[in-house]
């Protein structure tokens, strides 16, 4: 069921991008690549979705999206800051309109005090400017990703509908 309704929001995001022309992409490290799966997997994906690229490692998040070392270093790969770097980056790299990213803690190893096991950012940047959002999941790391990505599909749509609380700053 989960996966259904994952496709609705898909759906539902190719309808609103496709209507204003649009374009999306994706930067995944928790996820690993599963919100780029969930937009392909939906017939006629290639009329907005760019690309995206999976961001394991800090490495990656420096070279492939542009995030600053010095942010890595002072707040962590699971931080509020590098996931606005990492959407910010993935737009700019990729020329896409909206850009997707997610970074956190899937499990069930990995979690400290300060960053449990389920903490996540989803960040979604637009021409609107950048919004950001903290999780903590209490599931399994399967479940984790899933409610990642629906959490970065409904943010994405909830800036795309122009809803005032998604321009909020993040």
């Amino acid at each position: 069921m989960a996966d259904e309704s994952l496709g609705r929001l898909v759906e539902h995001l190719q309808e609103r991008c496709l209507e204003r022309g649009l374009t999306v992409c994706t930067a995944e490290s928790c996820t690993g690549g599963l919100i780029a799966k969930l937009i392909t997997d939906v017939p006629g994906s290639s009329g907005y979705f760019v690309g995206g690229v999976v961001s394991y490692a800090d490495a990656v998040k420096e070279s492939l999206l542009g995030v600053d070392p010095e942010q890595l270093a002072a707040h962590g790969a699971v931080s509020a800051q590098v996931a606005r770097a990492m959407a910010v980056g993935a737009t700019q790299r990729t020329g896409a309109s909206v850009g997707l990213a997610v970074t956190g803690v899937a499990g069930p190893g990995g979690g400290t005090a300060s960053k449990p096991v389920g903490l996540t950012y989803v960040a979604v940047a637009d021409a609107a400017g950048v919004e950001v959002r903290r999780f903590i999941w209490t599931g399994d790391r399967a479940s984790n990703r899933d409610a990642t990505a629906r959490a970065a599909l409904t943010l994405a749509l909830d800036r795309l509908s122009g809803a005032p609380e998604a321009f909020e700053p993040a």
